[in-house]
Order: structure tokens, then sequence, then C-alpha cells
């Protein structure tokens, strides 16, 4: 039960950072493009991650076997579900960011019974039917333009292979330290991007990335959201079960929504709040049934 309690707050915190995350994507995109971003915050926070492996003097040995699933953990959740996520975030909102991907846990529940075999019930699929309906009513609304439409689909993407990783880093031995996890799944994210990268690197202007703002946008990326949240989320997903531990994502949208209106005057309609409404029903919806 202690565990659990660990858990929860280890989750808690971590999609927290993750809702905050979606104001400061939105400040940096627009300097910074959503693939050199990504790039950027990995490679800062394979760097963090080394330096704090390294003082607590972690093993860094992997077994041959689980090779494979460290690599799909970074292929899938670091690389297309954060690209997406990014890209997705630059066409819409903060708000709409936070909102579309707080459909995770409905999804976690599907790959959580097919990869881990945990039980599923009515409820779990009521609910996910809900996240799907809000999604819908928000992306589809005619008073959003096909761009932010466009940005709503990725970030759907962004749920869907995100909730996918949750479950497959399950299949990860709970023996292997969560620092050494997330650093190798974070080097797969930056040498997959590498060569899309490189070529375009020559197009942004160091002064404008050494500017305050945006420096200190890209160190909360790859410090605090990315080596701070993944440690936190992985680890707290150790702790639960997946299905369970995904349900506490909900705080990512209540932070994103909140500080979007707070710092970038991002208006909110009555589609967002009634999309809104079958999303956060539906999370509601699982955590009663858990």
């Amino acid at each position: 039960m202690r565990n659990k309690g660990i858990g929860a707050i280890f989750l808690s915190l971590a999609a927290s950072i993750w809702g905050a995350m979606y104001v400061v994507v939105k400040v940096v995109v627009e300097v910074v493009p959503p693939l050199e971003l990504v790039w950027i915050r990995y490679l800062i926070a394979v760097i963090a991650l080394g330096i704090i492996g390294i003082v607590m003097k972690q093993s860094w040995t992997i077994a041959k076997k689980d090779w494979l699933i460290i690599f799909l953990v970074g292929l899938i959740g670091n690389t297309i579900s954060i690209v997406t996520q990014e890209m997705g975030t630059m066409l819409s909102t903060a708000q709409m960011g936070a909102m579309i991907t707080a459909t995770t846990p409905a999804f976690m529940v599907v790959f959580a019974r097919f990869i881990l075999q945990e039980n599923i019930t009515i409820k779990k699929c009521l609910s996910i039917v809900l996240a799907t309906i809000g999604v819908g009513i928000i992306v589809g609304n005619a008073q959003i333009d096909i761009t932010q439409q466009l940005g709503g689909f990725y970030l759907l993407i962004a749920a869907l292979t995100w909730a996918f990783m949750s479950a497959l880093v399950k299949k990860v031995p709970s023996h292997y330290s969560q620092i050494v996890v997330t650093t190798y799944s974070s080097i797969v994210a930056v040498i997959l991007l590498t060569p899309f990268i490189l070529p375009r690197l020559k197009d942004l202007a160091l002064t404008t990335i050494l500017q305050p703002t945006i420096s200190g946008g890209l160190l909360y990326l790859g410090i605090v959201s990315t080596a701070g949240g993944f440690l936190l989320w992985n680890k707290g997903l150790q702790l639960m079960n997946a299905s369970s531990g995904g349900l506490f994502f909900f705080f990512q949208p209540i932070v994103g929504t909140f500080l979007g209106w707070l710092l970038l005057g991002e208006t909110i309609g009555l589609s967002f709040w009634l999309g809104s409404l079958f999303i956060l029903s539906g999370v509601f919806i699982v955590i009663r049934d858990e």
C-alpha cells in the first residue's frame, strides 16, 4: 500500500510537470521547430541523466534480451509520441495539447489489457468511448480552423503512442534503475532524430536560442520535463499497474489549461469545455472503477 502511495505521488508530479510543459513548448516552438526542439531537449536530458547516474553510481549493464523493449520505449514513447505532441501543440493551443493527450489513461486501459493482461471492465470501456467523443468534439469543432484540427490529430497520435509506451515500460524488468532505463531510451530518441536534425541545425540562430526565455524553456524541457518527468513517470508505473497509473495523467490538463489561460491569454470556448467534460468523465469513471 505504501508503494502505491509513493507511486501516486510520483505520477501526479510527472503529470503536473508535463501540464506546465505545454505552455513552455508553445513559447519555445515559435523559435525552435518541433523536430529540433525534441532533439535538443533529449540531448540536454541525456547529459543530465548521465551525470545523475554517474554520481549515484548506477549499473549501466542491460541484458541482451531486454534491449529490444528499451529500444521500443525510446522509439514509440520518446520519439514518435513527443514529436507528434510538440507538432500538435505548435499547431493548436496549450489547452488543447494538455486536454487531448489527457485521453492517454483511457487508451492505457486497452494496451494494458492486451500487452500486460490486466483486467478490462465495462466501466473502462465506457471511459474510452467518452474520452474519444470528447476529442471529437474539440478537434471536430467547425469554429476551429484546419490548422488546429491537424494539431488535434497529431496530439491524438501522441496520446495513443504514449499510452502504448506506458504499457511497454512495464515489461522492462523492475531490477533496472529507472535512471538507466530513461537514459538509454532517451539516447534512442537522440540517435533516431540525429539524421533528420543535422542538415537543419544551420538554420537555427544561436543568438535567438540563447535568449533567457528560450534557453530557460529548453532547460526546463530537457532537465525538468524530460529527465525529471520521465523518471517520475516510469518509477511511478513500476509501483502501480498501468491502467491505474495512467489515471494520474488527469493532472496534466488541469495544470496545462490553467497556465495557458494565465500566462498565454488563451481563450476557452464552449466546445472545449464540453469536450473536456467528456474526457474527464471518462477518466473519472476509470478512477472510480479502480
